[in-house]
């Protein structure tokens, strides 16, 4: 092992004459030399991406992966360099469940062949949750953590290294200070009454020696300039670069705004799909209490693809179709619906439907709970509860 005295002895020296420099100039007893506004701006704008880089790279893990511990192991890994495992989201697993409680409950059953079908679109929805992950860790993640881990500190370096340079023009600048006095002092006139003349002979060599620390410290303090100035002009251009690093995060939020918004609009469209295949079977309830030996009460619903049928009373009885026409709204009871969705008639008994229109809904006794009778203008019919949100 190569160990220089020498060398540590004089990074020892230098370090402790900027220690005593920069103690001095938070008691006030040194002066300090200030950077010119344009990089005190750049410096403070450099600050204030980088603390609201973090904050904002911190809050998107938490909100990508709510998980503290999934997190520390992502973490281990990326450190370790090695791939990370790919892990079953939320939904994947809620659907797996369903789909297993469907082959113990029976999928035959109204229970079990509807868990299957949720089972099935719960799939699809983590399946497209793990890709908005992947695309928002690609394209959002990775770009801020590259800015934090590699670009800021860099620049952080540059600055110590400036503030480093800083110090040591100032520790120059009190050297020469204190030459020059020290010479002033030495050049005054002797004393020429003085009966010993070697004074003056004292004098004369001091004020020589003086001279020549005074012509030390101006070129010391030149080259500390000269590093000054090169390394303030190193920092200026790196903190420089941070509007090219606003410009690629702005592209980056963009992609990962796109990648959001797919994200929804998939599961949007897949909750829309498993709405539609639920209101095929709106009674299953009933169909379900009528094998239990259980009377549904009377229905005022008409047969075929229609969602109800009338019950029976001591005998099996022919279903009689709903006369819509016939029906009339009740005295009070009737409410204002928004339409959430485009619903297609099945028969002339349902009420087609467009989605954000309004229309006035009421039930009538006996009425299965998934079904309304939906008014708009003189057009009248049954519509599914699923495709309504009530407003009033």
């Amino acid at each position: 092992m190569d160990f220089n005295v020498k060398k540590l002895a004089s990074d020892a020296g230098v370090f402790f004459t900027r220690a005593v420099q920069f103690t001095e100039e938070k008691l006030g007893q040194a002066e300090k030399t200030e950077l010119d506004a344009h990089l005190e701006n750049l410096i403070a704008r450099g600050d204030c991406t980088k603390n609201w880089t973090e904050k904002i790279f911190r809050q998107t893990e938490v909100l990508l992966q709510p998980n503290p511990s999934a997190r520390i192991e992502e973490f281990f890994y990326e450190k370790l360099d090695r791939k990370i495992p790919t892990r079953t989201t939320n939904g994947e697993l809620l659907g797996q469940y369903m789909q297993d409680a469907a082959k113990d409950f029976g999928p035959g059953t109204p229970y079990g062949s509807t868990l299957i079908t949720v089972g099935e679109y719960q799939k699809k929805l983590g399946g497209a949750e793990r890709e908005f992950l992947q695309a928002s860790a690609v394209s959002f993640l990775t770009p801020l953590r590259n800015f934090l881990e590699g670009d800021w500190r860099t620049i952080s370096k540059e600055r110590r290294l400036l503030e480093n340079r800083r110090l040591d023009l100032d520790v120059c600048k009190a050297r020469l200070k204190k030459a020059k006095l020290a010479e002033a002092k030495a050049a005054a006139a002797p004393d020429f009454q003085e009966t010993r003349p070697r004074n003056y002979i004292l004098s004369a060599s001091a004020s020589a020696l003086w001279s020549e620390e005074v012509d030390k410290a101006e070129q010391e303090l030149r080259v500390a300039q000269t590093e000054f100035d090169r390394q303030a002009e190193v920092t200026r251009l790196l903190l420089e670069g941070i509007s090219s690093t606003h410009v690629n995060h702005l592209r980056c939020l963009h992609e990962f705004v796109e990648a959001q918004a797919a994200y929804y609009a998939q599961c949007h469209k897949h909750m829309q799909e498993l709405q539609k295949e639920l209101s095929r079977f709106p009674n299953a309830f009933a169909v379900s209490a009528s094998t239990s030996g259980i009377s549904a009460g009377p229905s005022p619903l008409s047969g075929g693809s229609a969602p109800g049928c009338p019950a029976a009373s001591s005998g099996p009885l022919d279903p009689a179709p709903l006369k819509i026409e016939e029906v009339k709204p009740p005295a009070t009871g009737t409410r204002k619906a928004k339409v959430l969705y485009d619903y297609d008639a099945a028969d002339t008994s349902e009420l087609s439907l467009l989605a954000d229109e309004l229309i006035t809904v009421y039930t009538v006794p006996g009425m299965d709970p998934d079904w309304l009778i939906g008014e708009r203008g003189n057009q009248k019919g049954k519509v599914p509860v699923t495709y309504l949100e009530l407003l009033s």
